[in-house]
C-alpha cells in the first residue's frame, strides 16, 4: 500500500559542542541531553544531512543505512557533510546514493554516490511525488547554506536549522506556504546578548519570529514547530527548553525523537 503519511525521526538534534560522552557511556543509546549532529530520516528513505554522527545515530535507531536513498545537504559543515561517512552509507550500492547539493558547494568526489545540483528556489523532484527546493540561509557563506523544504505525499516540511532569522528573499518565498512541520535553528539559549545571532537563532529571537511566521501563513495554528541544531552548552537541561518551545507552542526536539503527521 502506497504511504500516504510524512514520517519523521529525529537522529541528532545538536549544534557542533558535542559531549564527550557520547563516545563512552552514551555510545550506545540516545538521552535527552546528550545530542548527536543534526539529521532527520523522512519515511525511513530520505536523509537531512549526514554528520559525523550520522553512522552512530543510524545504528542506534536500529535503521538499515541501505534503506536511505537520498541525502539532501543543508551546508557542508562537518556535523551536516562528513564525506567519509557518507561513502559508507554509499558503499556496495546498485544504485549510487543521491546527495542533493547546493549547486555551488565545494565538495569532494564520493565514490559509488551521485551528486544533486539544486539551484536555489528551484523545486526539484528527488522521486515521484518526492519533491526538495533548497532557499538561501543566513548562515557560513562559505558552508553554501540553504534550508531545505521537502514536500512528500502532500505534506510540507521546512528544515531551518543553522542559519539565523530570514534572508528577504527566502521570507518572500517561503510567505503563504501553511507548512505542516516546521523545524527551526535554536542553537543559543534563554538569554540576551550572544555574538551569534549573525547566523544562529536564540530563544528570545523565535519568540520574535513565530508571531510574524503566523501573520505571514508561513506557519498556522495546525502546524508543527519543533526547535532543534539546539547547543547544550548554551542552554539549560533539556526540560528548560521543553518549557521554553511549550510556551511557544512549539516542540523541543530530542535524539530519537519521533512524529508522524
Amino acid at each position: 500500500m502506497e504511504k500516504t503519511t510524512l514520517d519523521i525521526k529525529f537522529l541528532g538534534t545538536c549544534a557542533c559542542d558535542f559531549s564527550p560522552r557520547l563516545e563512552n557511556e552514551y555510545k550506545d543509546c540516545f538521552d535527552l541531553n546528550e545530542r548527536r549532529s543534526s539529521a532527520i530520516l523522512i519515511n525511513g528513505q530520505y536523509l537531512i544531512d549526514a554528520g559525523m554522527h550520522i553512522l552512530d545515530s543510524l545504528r542506534i535507531a536500529e535503521i538499515d543505512s541501505d534503506t536511505v536513498t537520498d541525502i539532501f545537504v543543508t551546508h557542508t559543515h562537518s556535523d551536516h557533510f562528513d564525506a567519509f561517512n557518507i561513502e559508507r552509507l554509499a558503499k556496495n550500492r546498485k544504485i549510487p546514493l543521491r546527495v542533493w547539493i547546493r549547486e555551488d558547494a565545494r565538495v569532494p568526489e564520493i565514490k559509488n554516490a551521485e551528486y544533486k545540483r539544486m539551484t536555489p528556489y528551484v523545486k526539484y523532484e528527488a522521486a515521484d511525488g518526492v519533491f526538495i527546493t533548497g532557499v538561501l540561509a543566513n548562515h557560513d557563506i562559505e558552508s553554501a547554506p540553504q534550508h531545505l523544504i521537502a514536500e512528500i505525499n502532500g505534506k510540507k516540511l521546512f528544515y531551518g536549522c543553522d542559519g539565523a532569522w530570514f534572508l528577504t528573499e527566502t521570507f518572500n518565498y517561503i510567505k503563504g506556504a501553511e507548512y505542516d512541520i516546521t523545524v527551526l535553528d535554536a542553537t543559543v539559549g534563554d538569554y540576551l546578548g550572544d555574538y551569534r545571532m549573525g547566523e544562529h537563532n536564540s530563544i528570545p529571537m523565535l519568540r520574535v519570529m513565530l508571531p510574524s511566521l503566523k501573520t505571514e501563513r508561513i506557519i498556522t495554528d495546525k502546524t508543527k514547530v519543533i526547535f532543534s541544531h539546539i547547543a547544550p552548552s548554551l542552554h539549560k537541561p533539556h526540560a528548560d527548553i521543553v518549557k521554553a518551545a511549550e510556551e511557544m507552542g512549539a516542540i523541543a526536539a530530542y535524539d530519537g525523537m519521533e512524529l508522524s503527521i
